[in-house]
């Protein structure tokens, strides 16, 4: 096995671990935070303040009109939105329903340079429902009495704001809402205060509904719904999700410690301080342009008929930043796709390249530089690895002339010609798995950069030459029409990883013949991956290629390290040391399956 049948493997799982991205540019004006009173329940990206719609799709017809009695002067107000902020984040409470209609994250902008805006009013709706008598009631149609607005919070400053719905005799609904200076946290409480008389005795849950649809923020739609899903986390499990690549939905009856609607770089995060009880997930794809995906969720809270029945959870709507997430230690940072599914891959992301990434930021503003510096050190940690890779190859490439010799005596009889090269690759002291080896040990970073160029947050938007966003590919030329297999642009970076992967090809093959298979193989394999990495992000294609022209100068240096004529001598003295005949396990068994195979061959000669 030789350095590019080992390449051509590792593309060709690369590709089975990637999937095409696509992205967007439309985005919703976040700054329109005026409540749209009057919509039709035929767009899919708003909600009629009439129609609550589960989280299966189902719609629940309930209107202030027909509430009853008791519950008819609380469904008649105006809605009005009050602003809790701090440094990070700027959170709007509608006065309908006492639910969040509004969030903004502070500094970070959408593919047009406004604000990323999260939920505004008629994106998303989150109230909660139970009986009364034989009638479902809704608090998304009840108008709640705030306290007093609170100033912009700063540093480890609180600030609170309660939606208060006082009910006759002392009996009351109360959803606080708590902001600390510096988090994308807000706790938030839900109080039941004397209750029972109007809750009847049967019931033994209240049902939270919270829907969204998210919104745009990026490049291009396609890739950003290829992200887009709900994370959740049961009891004393990891967490897991729903299909990112179709419509899903999932039901569960076991205890759920949080929600999260997740997009491409941002997420809305449900967190229960204790559990939920059960729950109903769903993702559905709209024909919306401007909307991403529809996430809904269900989910019971169990009501115990006390005189005061709390429940505590909390928000987070924020940016997928692994330090950031990690800090809540609630495992959301899992939400990150850094290969959770293999420990290798993960490992060297959570231990390796994240911490070298925040360290060289941490001094560096230029992502690109940092890019090109991650490169140079991974490749001189890798360097051992590489080198024995690279002396293992020159000693098979030695030896081939004694190899083509003895298999022209020994003929086609393959089983024979295994024994006898594992025969001169023992006297020469060369291992036919010495090149391979070292390469394997270096896929888990290969697969960990794979995964971690396109979901890391800190490239987003962010500049190098030509790319104007790291996070996303780097156009030069728009086609006007899509191209089948490679797109309707040209990605600059991608375009010179392809070239610069074929070069070595050509270089890598001049200095190691190849069997036939292999040689195509190794020009084919880049070509595949043009199209594959022309929607992909620019960093991971600038870091390939950076990659390359590293591997062309080590190739370089160790040439010049490798002398053939000492090689030769060295290979030509150990011929001459007696052979111990101890052979290892992994000899031994690599023997036995050959005589194996010899045998086998022997016996279906003679059937014939």
């Amino acid at each position: 096995m030789d350095k590019n049948s080992i390449t051509g493997a590792i593309l060709i799982v690369l590709i089975m671990l990637g999937g095409t991205y696509y992205f967007s540019t439309q985005n919703p004006d976040p700054k329109d935070t005026k409540a749209k009173q009057e919509v039709t329940s035929t767009s899919p990206n708003q909600i009629s303040k009439t129609t609550l719609i589960d989280s299966v799709g189902n719609k629940v017809q309930k209107t202030a009109d027909t509430l009853p009695a008791y519950w008819a002067p609380y469904g008649k107000g105006e809605e009005k939105f009050i602003t809790l902020e701090n440094e990070k984040i700027i959170v709007k409470v509608s006065t309908k329903g006492g639910r969040i209609a509004y969030t903004e994250i502070k500094g970070y902008k959408n593919t047009n340079g406004k604000p990323v805006v999260l939920t505004q009013p008629g994106s998303s709706n989150f109230d909660y429902h139970f009986l009364y008598g034989d009638a479902e009631i809704s608090t998304g149609d009840l108008f709640f009495t705030p306290s007093e607005t609170p100033a912009v919070v700063k540093g480890n400053n609180k600030a609170s704001l309660s939606m208060t719905l006082s009910l006759p005799d002392g009996k009351s609904m109360v959803q606080t809402y708590t902001l600390k200076g510096n988090d994308y946290m807000v706790d938030y409480s839900l109080a039941l205060n004397n209750m029972n008389d109007v809750l009847p005795r049967r019931i033994n849950y209240i049902d939270l509904y919270w829907k969204a649809n998210l919104l745009n923020h990026e490049k291009d739609l396609k890739i950003t719904r290829s992200h887009a899903t709900i994370h959740y986390k049961n009891q004393d499990e990891t967490p897991d999700e729903l299909s990112e690549s179709k419509n899903d939905e999932e039901k569960f009856k076991t205890k759920t410690q949080w929600v999260s609607f997740k997009e491409q770089f941002f997420c809305q995060t449900l967190i229960a301080k204790g559990f939920f009880d059960k729950g109903e997930l769903s993702t559905v794809e709209t024909e919306d342009s401007s909307i991403v995906k529809t996430l809904s969720a269900r989910l019971s809270l169990q009501y115990n008929h006390n005189p005061i029945e709390k429940y505590n959870m909390q928000f987070y709507f924020g940016p997928l930043h692994y330090k950031t997430l990690s800090s809540y230690n609630l495992d959301l940072e899992r939400q990150i796709p850094l290969g959770w599914g293999f420990f290798l891959i993960q490992w060297v992301n959570r231990f390796v390249i994240i911490n070298i990434f925040n360290f060289l930021s941490s001094f560096i503003t230029n992502y690109g530089l940092i890019i090109f510096l991650m490169t140079v050190i991974i490749k001189l940690a890798l360097m051992p690895l590489t080198y024995k890779s690279y002396l293992s190859t020159a000693k098979m490439r030695i030896l081939k002339p004694e190899l083509d010799e003895m298999k022209s005596k020994v003929g086609s009889d393959v089983a024979k010609q295994q024994q006898e090269q594992m025969k001169i690759y023992k006297k020469a002291g060369v291992s036919p798995f010495g090149g391979c080896l070292p390469l394997l040990l270096q896929f888990p970073f290969l697969v960990a950069m794979f995964r971690f160029f396109p979901s890391s947050i800190e490239l987003r938007q962010q500049p190098f030459l030509w790319a104007t966003d790291l996070s996303t590919y780097d156009s030069i030329y728009n086609f006007g029409f899509a191209v089948p297999w490679y797109g309707d642009h040209v990605s600059l970076f991608t375009l010179l990883m392809t070239i610069s992967t074929i070069a070595y090809a050509y270089f890598n093959s001049s200095l190691t013949p190849q069997q036939s298979e292999f040689k195509w193989m190794s020009y084919l394999m880049p070509i595949m991956f043009l199209g594959l990495f022309n929607n992909y992000s620019a960093g991971l294609s600038l870091y390939y290629f950076l990659f390359n022209i590293l591997t062309f100068a080590q190739q370089y240096i160790f040439k010049i390290m490798i002398d053939d004529k000492k090689l030769i001598a060295q290979i030509e003295e150990h011929k001459k040391k007696p052979t111990s005949g101890k052979k290892s396990k992994f000899s031994q068994r690599l023997e036995d399956m050959m005589k194996q195979q010899q045998q086998l061959q022997q016996q279906r000669g003679k059937k014939k």
